[in-house]
């Protein structure tokens, strides 16, 4: 039932009759409620949630430098001469914006995923642009991190274009609650980003099996670009990747957010970033609602004493699919 409304137009009293949140209640009985503010800066600055990360021995994407002034951007080629491939990132960007991957370069030119090459000259214009505020919630000045490339594992192979695969999933209270992949796409310009045109794969919780895909919010069983079958998806370290996801929790301090998470071929599973404003397409792709998961957990009352092992086989246990 939740699978037709959410294929088709449906009115918010029956999205919400069938356990779908939308962005108010999300708003106001989650995000208010559970993160509080002064906690926001640990995951809206990239390398703040790095740091905490470090301090608490969370896996995360080697950091290859930062550049926080205008004076230092002509240094840029000194940070990234000894590295084949690296990402260049705006410390408070969201949704993607301003991130620049370079795969390969001969000190000369610098080769992105797609092939297109850029000069440093491209690429130090890039980073005045990241300080000056260009990519940066509400416009305001910013860093720029330059982190090592991720080297996805395997097994991701066709799975995405262009981009690296990520593991999106929601934490509530320190239990992971929902899951999906995000697959890059030409459309998306390589990146994981739903709104842009990526597909988003729900995973089962308790296998890490993919059980539904969509694209622009419809369903599709094969990736538009690769043509691989979707349904073949299964995410390796499963458990390892939901314990690591789980222990977000007490790394931030925060009570309802969406870890992003890579799975690197040598490192296994590592934190990408935090999010405490997830969004809310991982419904779409789940074909199931929040809501009666969220619930389930607050019933266990305010005060849970439970490791971040514990709460992973108790949401396995009870969030697993019935797709």
């Amino acid at each position: 039932m939740i699978k037709d409304l959410l294929a088709k137009y449906a009115s918010p009293f029956e999205l919400s009759r069938h356990g779908i949140m939308g962005m108010n209640r999300r708003n106001i009985s989650y995000i208010s409620r559970y993160n509080p503010r002064r906690l926001y800066p640990l995951v809206d600055d990239k390398l703040k949630t790095k740091q905490i990360s470090l301090d608490a021995g969370v896996t995360v994407p080697d950091l290859v430098g930062v550049i926080e002034y205008q004076h230092q951007v002509s240094g840029l080629w000194d940070i990234v001469k000894d590295w084949p491939g690296f990402c260049i990132k705006p410390a408070k960007g969201s949704g993607g914006k301003g991130i620049t991957v370079i795969v390969d370069h001969d000190r000369k030119n610098f080769t992105k995923p797609s092939g297109k090459a850029e000069s440093i000259e491209d690429l130090e214009r890039h980073v005045s642009n990241i300080l000056a505020g260009l990519y940066s919630l509400g416009g305001k000045p910013d860093v720029a991190l330059i982190e090592a490339l991720i080297n996805f594992d395997d097994v991701f192979d066709g799975f995405s274009y262009e981009g690296v695969p990520d593991t999106r999933v929601i934490v509530f209270k320190g239990f992971p609650i929902m899951a999906m992949m995000r697959l890059s796409t030409k459309a998306s310009d390589g990146k994981a980003n739903l709104h842009q045109g990526a597909v988003g794969v729900g995973l089962d919780i308790n296998t890490g099996r993919a059980i539904r895909a969509v694209q622009f919010n419809a369903a599709v069983r094969h990736h538009p670009d690769t043509g691989r079958e979707l349904f073949e998806l299964k995410v390796p370290y499963w458990e390892q990747l939901l314990n690591l996801s789980s222990s977000c929790y007490e790394m931030s301090g925060l009570g309802y957010i969406g870890t992003d998470m890579v799975l690197d071929k040598q490192k296994g599973p590592m934190l990408l970033e935090l999010n405490a404003r997830p969004g809310l397409a991982i419904q779409t792709a789940n074909a199931a609602g929040l809501v009666p998961r969220l619930r389930k957990i607050e019933k266990l009352g305010k005060k849970i004493t439970m490791t971040p092992e514990e709460r992973v086989a108790f949401s396995r246990r009870e969030f697993a699919s019935e797709l």
